[in-house]
């Protein structure tokens, strides 16, 4: 297994530059990309197979995969399939000597961003990848404001919930208190609290921790 990375690196120059990371089973192929991407300062893990690759990357690090489709073991497509079963959303740009206009639909289909066919342009590859970078970061910014939301709806009680849920829908106090069976004062203060639990100013506040957040509150069926 070969598994390279550039020198001299900081943490804080991984953060703003992002890891570009390239799987391919091509030994000239890897040294290539890698000379090319690391003469724009970027940090290149290579790897030579799929497995070795799922094995070792950083989920949580900002990066882009430039994945060959075609190589002995995993190839490119079961390495897409198993990054999307963990629910792990980073740029893939696909690489192939051999790729066909089915093939590139399926990974496109499949959350890829693009498909290249090599020989490749050196000057389009380290746009593209600057891109996808770029694209990883703000995944990266959303996936944590949606994990502070997540956190924020958590402290919430099943009660507060079912309220939420009414707020949501535009329910005003007094249906949200006939719904559950509560008094307007109640409904008043659950709603305070949840204000007060979820950070929030106003109900554009209360709404946008909502709908950028990966939970929803509670549901039944007298909605």
């Amino acid at each position: 297994m070969i598994h390279l990375t550039s020198k001299n690196f900081s943490h804080e120059s991984v953060e703003a530059l992002g890891i570009v990371y390239v799987v391919e089973d091509d030994e000239a192929v890897r040294d290539s990309l890698k000379w090319l991407l690391e003469t724009s300062s970027y940090r290149v893990e290579l790897f030579d197979s799929g497995e070795m690759f799922l094995a070792k990357f950083d989920p949580n690090a900002i990066a882009v995969l430039i994945l060959d489709v075609r190589m002995p073991g995993m190839s490119g497509l079961e390495v897409q399939e198993h990054l999307l079963a963990r629910r792990c959303d980073i740029p893939i740009i696909f690489i192939s000597g051999h790729g066909d206009v089915s093939m590139a639909v399926s990974t496109l289909k499949k959350g890829a961003v693009d498909f290249i066919e090599k020989p490749f342009d050196q000057a389009a590859l380290r746009t593209l990848v600057e891109r996808m970078l770029q694209e990883a970061r703000s995944r990266k910014i959303k996936a944590e404001r949606r994990s502070l939301n997540d956190a924020l709806l958590g402290k919430l009680t099943p009660r507060e919930q079912h309220v939420l849920e009414r707020i949501v829908s535009g329910r005003l106090n007094k249906q949200i208190a006939s719904d559950l069976g509560i008094s307007i004062k109640t409904v008043e203060a659950h709603r305070a609290s949840i204000m007060d639990k979820t950070n929030s100013g106003t109900v554009a506040d209360l709404m946008r921790v909502v709908m950028n957040a990966n939970k929803t509150p509670l549901k039944d069926n007298n909605l």
